[in-house]
């Protein structure tokens, strides 16, 4: 059994954790991520990646605790540094990574979560939280950072130190999410919006270097970040793409993206 499954629809590639019941990643699920991500980014038929868990009760649970008691401190701390890198990756790859968040998504499922650019849950399907605190532990994939990021400090620590679970409307509420999905449409919802990001619909290329604007941007100086944003833009400016878009505002027409 694969620990990620890997299918492609409309351009639109699927990861799937997949190691029931509760898709706890392990240090082989991260590498089979890794790899699945890597993939993804080189193909040229991508242009969103959607990540999601088997069954309907589990997006992720995070780590495997049974896993992280039997081993020592040191392959601990490569374990997380690798998961870090994944996660990482995941967030340079200039095509949109959305999360479908299809059931519990708690501790490191939540720090997985984070690396996505959007996260779209499903109403009732599950908690959210952090609550690596009462094991003694902090979110040690990313969550400290990301959620800071995302949230501001003051809400983050409240989350984290807590560590309480909640739903998706008020992770919506927040801003951990981006919307909440009906349970009985919501793979269909999740999908039909992942097409709009698409060719020819959307200019992918331009999604993605809007995205790399963002991920990227965010952690440098103003002055660095506009100098991305300029590069960035002058890439876009040579493409088709953007002849096409420009041409087609101009002619009132809608545009056809071709990804080049």
């Amino acid at each position: 059994m694969a620990l990620v499954d890997v299918r492609t629809e409309h351009r639109i590639r699927i990861l799937t954790l997949n190691d029931p019941p509760a898709n706890a990643y392990s240090h082989e699920m991260m590498k089979a991520l890794d790899a699945a991500v890597i993939d993804a980014r080189f193909d040229a038929g991508v242009d969103v990646i959607v990540l999601t868990g088997a069954g309907d009760r589990f997006f992720c649970a995070g780590a495997n605790i049974e896993m992280l008691t039997k081993a020592d401190p040191t392959w601990k701390y490569h374990f997380c540094l690798h998961a870090n890198e994944t996660l990482l990756r995941l967030e340079h790859t200039p095509k949109v990574v959305i999360a479908a968040l299809n059931g519990h998504t708690v501790g490191g499922g939540l720090e997985v979560a984070l690396a996505a650019d959007l996260r779209f849950a499903k109403q009732g399907g599950g908690k959210i939280g952090a609550p690596e605190v009462a094991l003694g532990v902090l979110p040690g994939t990313g969550g400290t950072q990301r959620l800071t990021r995302l949230l501001g400090p003051s809400k983050a620590i409240e989350l984290m130190v807590s560590g309480r679970n909640f739903e998706a409307d008020e992770a919506l509420a927040l801003g951990l999410v981006n919307q909440v999905f009906p349970a009985a449409s919501f793979w269909d919802d999740v999908i039909a919006y992942a097409r709009t990001l698409c060719l020819p619909n959307r200019a992918a290329l331009a999604a993605g270097a809007i995205k790399r604007a963002c991920q990227t941007g965010a952690g440098l100086p103003l002055e660095a970040g506009l100098a991305l944003e300029r590069e960035l833009q002058a890439q876009l400016f040579r493409t088709a793409d953007a002849k096409e878009g420009m041409g087609a505002f101009v002619e009132r027409r809608k545009p056809t993206f071709k990804g080049c």
